[in-house]
């Protein structure tokens, strides 16, 4: 049976799913514990609290590893994933311990790799018959596969991060290093030996959520071939039933969210940057209702274009890292803010959101301005644009004690450095671009032409800039074009073999780069989806020729950007744009400049950036030009910084922006000084009145109280969906602010 437990001030409620729904509160003290049974009516508010639970519970729910003779149990109280270890290591139990849902359908092997031509799988039991679903008391009769690794022990530790996260910009306090178990599954294959795969698994507190990789290790005196290494394989109980139907029309098992560290697409989206997930049909589950047996019902996790991978004597291969997160619920938003949790969990980096400008710079006078223009106005951090005069791949001793000084001087007045670096979009040599598979020659990539990571020129760039960082001390590199997935066919080239594994080599060499910056203290924008491996930010998501149509439109774009790019992404996780001089085309109605003449449109473009928690790239050669624009840049940032706890805060979204009446988002928290603000906008040309719905469960707030712009508050009383019905008034062609607490 299971059992929801939340904790509310000093008490702790239970709910019982049996028969009537009832609450149970059991208050500590007095010796005894009293307790009141609540009536059904009050349970729609106690679910909706129970998201919050699901997330921020304030009761520890730590990851266990339980062993009761050959049956093992990996477990958080949110999360469930049970084994048994004879005559082979097998999961047979992968629950949802909030819902109750068991989400396996039948037994497979931990894992499989192709090792010198021939596939093994790893672990695992066969003979199962019906595999619509999986009874405990038939594991007796199944039996180990021939030729394959064979379970030989584990052992366990404490979970270790993906990298050593040297926090050196705001993040939201209550955000630290991750906690849990890990495990570690021992195997061995008679026909190979000296050869070891280990399967590993990490489980987290307090989060629904587990990662899975494969370490191939050889022990032997020859290189070892390895590909198509799958690290995960799961036969799961399929989300639809469709006596007709294909794998990529039918609707996934919604209950898992997968996510790997080996994406990229230039998409700003996971889900189309994806590489490693698998969703396929299953022909010998024969009882399943579709005739053709296609239901998407057996996940894969693997990639694809990694066929041949050396691995020397001696060395250690690790497979990629997938990441599953189990749901609850098919809302969009409750979604979106449990990848967002996972995130700041397995990733805490990510939620590191520093305020800097865009400096188009032409000498080192204007750097110098815009440092003291940054430490006026409260910026943190200016980051020298594209079209400047930063070269970062100049590794001369010259130039590395020119940049080292500015950035002295920056770092004297509180302000961080960094610049922009392009890899890929651009052509080097024939000898250096990346060779078509296809075409056997160059200009067949992602970009049209790129450089191999794994060419001469190539790893010169990683050292340059690894170079660049260390001499000079510079705080932020913004890495544009980084490698896209280009699989390259070269066989000259020193830092891959072949297209085999070209792929794989090309990433962990950027991998590893990434992760040196970020356990220096770099921060890292990159545009595409590398969160795993230490980049900080990515693109929000919008159209770069966008910028050259006139502010008022790009008022409303933004706002559509904003609201569509923070659905499964923190507010610190994506960055905007803010054209303060020409940019991708466009006129004078098209930018900021001169500043003071669109003191409304450039207070309302960092408001709105500034108040969904995003970073915007201020693109210019200056914040301000007169004392009032000054005036106005810091007031706004004087605003964000107040209230930068909770405008950091995961977004509901409200209204999406669409011209024709109000538009906005609240951010919420269940614990801070705020629990909410909700910022609302006006594109017309009238003021407006609105009666609009808050859902306020979120903010963890029995009577929550609404303050407009820190003015009288009055106090609310949602109904049993947590919901308060407000009126609201926006100032024409504005904006208007309200605080939650």
């Amino acid at each position: 049976m299971a059992v929801c437990v939340l904790k509310i001030g000093n008490f702790t409620c239970r709910y019982y799913p049996r028969g009537e729904a009832w609450l149970v509160f059991l208050r500590a003290g007095y010796g005894l514990r009293a307790k009141a049974y609540l009536k059904v009516k009050y349970m729609r508010l106690f679910l909706m609290l129970a998201a919050i639970a699901w997330g921020t519970a304030a009761t520890a729910q730590r990851a266990t590893i339980g062993i009761d003779g050959n049956r093992l149990t990996l477990s958080n109280e949110k999360l469930q994933r049970r084994f048994v270890t004879s005559p082979d290591l097998a999961c047979y139990g992968f629950s949802n311990l909030v819902t109750g849902q068991q989400l396996l359908r039948a037994v497979e092997p931990e894992a499989s790799v192709v090792l010198n031509g021939k596939q093994y799988f790893v672990g695992g039991l066969k003979g199962q018959q019906q595999k619509a679903y999986f009874l405990p008391e038939w594991l007796a009769a199944l039996k180990p596969f021939e030729n394959a690794f064979h379970y030989a022990g584990f052992d366990t530790s404490l979970l270790e991060p993906l990298l050593t996260w040297k926090a050196t910009n705001w993040h939201p306090a209550a955000v630290k290093q991750a906690t849990g178990k890990q495990i570690r599954f021992h195997f061995a294959a008679n026909d190979l030996p000296g050869v070891l795969i280990d399967v590993h698994y990490a489980l987290y507190d307090n989060e629904p959520l587990l990662s899975k990789w494969v370490t191939i290790t050889n022990n032997t005196r020859d290189t070892l071939h390895a590909g198509n290494i799958k690290n995960e394989i799961l036969s799961l109980v399929e989300e639809e039933s469709a006596v007709v139907g294909s794998v990529d029309k039918m609707a996934k098992q919604s209950g898992i969210y997968f996510e790997s560290n080996y994406a990229f697409n230039n998409a700003m989206r996971y889900s189309l940057s994806d590489q490693t997930l698998h969703w396929l049909a299953d022909t010998t589950y024969t009882s399943q209702v579709n005739y053709a047996l296609t239901t998407p019902c057996r996940v894969e996790i693997f990639p694809d274009r990694v066929t041949n991978v050396r691995i020397a004597p001696g060395a250690t291969l690790e497979s990629v890292r997938s990441f599953e997160l189990l749901m609850d619920s098919y809302d969009r938003e409750q979604r979106g803010m449990a990848i967002q949790r996972m995130y700041k969990t397995v990733a805490p980096w990510v939620t590191e959101n520093p305020i800097f400008m865009h400096l188009v710079s032409k000498n080192d006078d204007e750097v110098l301005t815009a440092i003291d223009q940054c430490k006026t106005t409260g910026y943190e951090a200016v980051i020298l644009s594209f079209g400047s005069h930063l070269n970062m791949e100049d590794n001369s001793a010259a130039n590395l004690e020119r940049w080292k000084k500015m950035a002295d001087i920056a770092h004297a007045k509180g302000v961080k450095i960094g610049g922009y670096s392009l890899f890929s979009s651009r052509r080097i040599s024939e000898e250096d671009d990346v060779i078509s598979p296809r075409t056997g020659k160059t200009g067949d990539a992602f970009f049209g032409n790129a450089p191999c990571f794994g060419s001469r020129w190539g790893l010169a760039y990683r050292d340059k800039i690894k170079q660049f960082f260390a001499a000079t001390g510079f705080d932020i590199w913004e890495n544009d074009g980084p490698y896209p997935g280009d699989v390259c066919a070269s066989v000259t080239h020193p830092g891959h073999h072949d297209a085999g594994d070209s792929q794989w080599e090309q990433m962990k060499i950027q991998k590893e780069l990434y992760r040196w910056l970020n356990e220096r203290g770099v921060y890292i924008n990159a545009p595409d989806w590398y969160f795993l491996d230490g980049t900080h930010k990515i693109a929000l998501g919008y159209r770069e020729v966008n910028f050259s149509l006139p502010r008022e439109e790009q008022r409303i774009l933004n706002r559509q950007n904003i609201h569509d790019g923070t659905f499964d992404k923190t507010p610190s996780m994506g960055w905007g744009f803010v054209p303060l001089t020409r940019y991708q085309g466009g006129g004078p109605e098209a930018i900021l400049e001169p500043l003071s003449a669109h003191l409304a449109d450039y207070e309302n473009l960092m408001v709105q950036y500034y108040g969904a928690g995003v970073q915007a790239c201020y693109r210019g050669p200056r914040l301000y030009d007169t004392v009032s624009t000054r005036n106005l840049v810091v007031k706004v940032i004087g605003w964000y910084k107040h209230y930068r706890e909770i405008l950091n805060a995961p977004i509901v979204h409200l209204r999406r922006a669409d011209g024709r009446d109000w538009d906005g988002w609240m951010h919420v928290s269940s614990s801070g000084r705020e629990r909410g603000l909700l910022l609302l906008f006006n594109p017309l040309p009238q003021a407006i009145k609105r009666k609009i719905i808050l859902p306020l469960a979120l903010t963890g707030l029995a009577r929550p109280r609404l303050a407009r712009e820190d003015k009288g508050a009055v106090t609310l009383a949602p109904d049993g969906r947590g919901h308060a019905h407000v009126e609201v008034e926006i100032p024409a062609n504005g904006y208007a602010w309200w605080v939650i607490f």
